[in-house]
């Protein structure tokens, strides 16, 4: 009997929002009509958003990738030999050897895309496992300095050295710790969490047991966003099989040491990506900011230390432990070691996940991986960090991608978003924007930001529409500082950053006479 003819469909979520499962249902059916065995594996999304459905086939000279597929392609696919890697208008090489892959340096998302996300034995055939074994072989506090020596920074947004952070819980004395996963990615233009959640969850849940056995935790909670239902999916199989092998449980690989892990849904709120208001929220409580001090570390959930850092800082640890700190250290730049998944979206002509080395320039990302704009119009600005970062101008586009060098423009590196406009854009409404947002998404407990993004609305309004716009403008200003200066938590304190950036970058929109407006760039 032949082998079986191994064909991968991706199960991301940005995959089947344009057709995967469709696609991966008439690869069977059409397969059996002509007699063809094969296995469908449902992969990750290796990135290339304006590719999928990416279908890959093995062959004797390895993956060969096609796409965008459509349902109607599939029967002139297998026509043309696509099982075999034959020709097609819609084949697009050896997926090893496509440019945009080739250019990255995939460490943490080296495995998505590649294995079948809920396979244990495939996770360890691609060298998963290798660091929590590594982690098992030392003491806590060798694996916390392990981490430190690395240079890894929490990706959650921050940027708070993950080293520091777990030698404070690992020092702090108490009978309970905990490890928390925030997984509630809320900021626009951003989806590497999902991504590596639905792609690879063992590898998530391998670097929250290497962070539990460091610091001496014994139960971690994942506090995931309501919208991901395939990650949730994914995560609560993932931690079965993870469970059923050993990994999880009462003595993780054998080795005396218990940790159990389990899913939370969040309702939605965008400031229970503040971890203080996740941590409210995981204890059932209203999701409100708490004061700090005293700080999560050392009372968090539950008032007792713990570790809270986000998906890709947890993901980025099994590789550090299994190659090494400097190995990891190696890549980057400045205090920014290591790699960052960068997303990116908005008006971009090749939008997706491009993991690589600190360092790299934002007009590279957006003009040469990226391809420019869908549109074809020139740049005008990039939101770089989520909708409460900096907007910033086609000329600031040769700033490294840097936590520092962002830093040193008055902007920030955040998750790794990159949202890109064209010249279409008015940045005055984009301002409102983000007021808006804030006065949306605020906990509600301090008045700066409570009040602050509703008068900020209101002042934007009187600006937009003429109204004594010198007095507004010296009112908006004022209300800016006020913000940033006394707002209990990065929700109120960073919302006048893209407000300010669009003010001082972009003041000819709003200066300009009311019937001259051009439309948000959303509307």
């Amino acid at each position: 009997m032949s082998k079986a003819i191994r064909i991968f469909v991706p199960i991301d979520a940005a995959a089947l929002s344009v057709g995967a499962e469709g696609v991966a249902q008439a690869i069977a059916r059409e397969a059996q009509a002509r007699g063809l065995a094969v296995e469908i594996i449902r992969n990750g999304s290796r990135g290339m958003l304006w590719l999928e459905p990416m279908v890959e086939v093995e062959t004797a000279e390895g993956r060969i990738a096609y796409g965008p597929v459509a349902v109607r392609d599939i029967a002139a696919l297998f026509e043309a030999g696509f099982q075999t890697g034959g020709a097609h208008e819609l084949r697009l090489g050896q997926v090893d050897a496509l440019d945009w892959l080739k250019r990255q340096q995939r460490l943490t998302f080296e495995r998505v895309g590649v294995t079948d996300p809920l396979s244990l034995a495939d996770y360890s055939a691609h060298d998963g496992l290798k660091g929590l074994e590594k982690a098992l072989s030392l003491t806590g506090a060798e694996i916390v300095e392990e981490v430190r020596e690395s240079g890894l920074r929490g990706r959650g947004g921050a940027g708070f050295p993950t080293g520091i952070k777990w030698k404070t819980v690992h020092d702090a004395s108490a009978t309970q710790k905990y490890i928390v996963c925030n997984a509630d990615e809320g900021d626009s233009g951003t989806f590497a969490d999902r991504m590596l959640m639905e792609g690879d969850p063992f590898l998530l849940i391998e670097g929250m047991t290497i962070a539990a056995i460091a610091v001496g935790a014994t139960k971690g909670y994942i506090y995931l966003r309501s919208e991901y239902p395939h990650a949730h999916k994914a995560l609560q199989r993932a931690i079965l099989k993870a469970r059923n092998a050993g990994l999880l449980g009462a003595s993780v690989l054998g080795s005396g040491k218990a940790f159990e892990l389990e899913v939370r849904l969040g309702a939605g709120a965008y400031i229970c990506g503040e971890e203080t208001s996740l941590l409210e929220s995981l204890e059932g409580k209203r999701a409100i900011v708490r004061a700090k001090p005293p700080i999560p570390a050392l009372q968090g959930l539950f008032g007792k230390p713990t570790i809270v850092n986000n998906v890709l800082s947890f993901a980025a640890v099994p590789w550090i432990l299994a190659h090494g700190a400097k190995a990891y250290a190696d890549y980057g730049m400045g205090r920014s070691r290591g790699t960052l998944p960068v997303q990116l979206g908005g008006n971009i002509k090749r939008g997706g996940l491009i993991e690589l080395a600190f360092g790299i320039s934002l007009r590279e990302i957006i003009e040469d991986l990226g391809g420019g704009t869908l549109s074809g119009r020139p740049i005008r600005a990039v939101q770089v960090g989520g909708p409460l970062g900096a907007y910033l101008t086609a000329k600031q586009l040769d700033t490294p991608m840097d936590y520092e060098a962002l830093a040193g423009i008055k902007a920030m590196l955040g998750h790794g978003g990159i949202v890109v406009f064209d010249d279409s854009v008015d940045m005055a409404k984009q301002a409102r924007f983000a007021f808006e947002f804030c006065a949306k998404e605020s906990c509600g407990k301090c008045t700066p930001c409570r009040i602050g993004a509703t008068r900020g609305v209101e002042l934007v309004d009187k600006i937009i529409a003429g109204t004594e716009r010198p007095k507004n403008l010296a009112v908006l200003r004022d209300l800016n500082k006020l913000m940033t200066d006394a707002s209990l938590c990065a929700m109120g304190g960073l919302t006048p950053m893209p407000v300010m950036s669009a003010l001082n970058h972009f003041f000819e929109d709003f200066d300009r006479p009311p019937a001259e407006r051009l439309p948000l760039a959303a509307e």
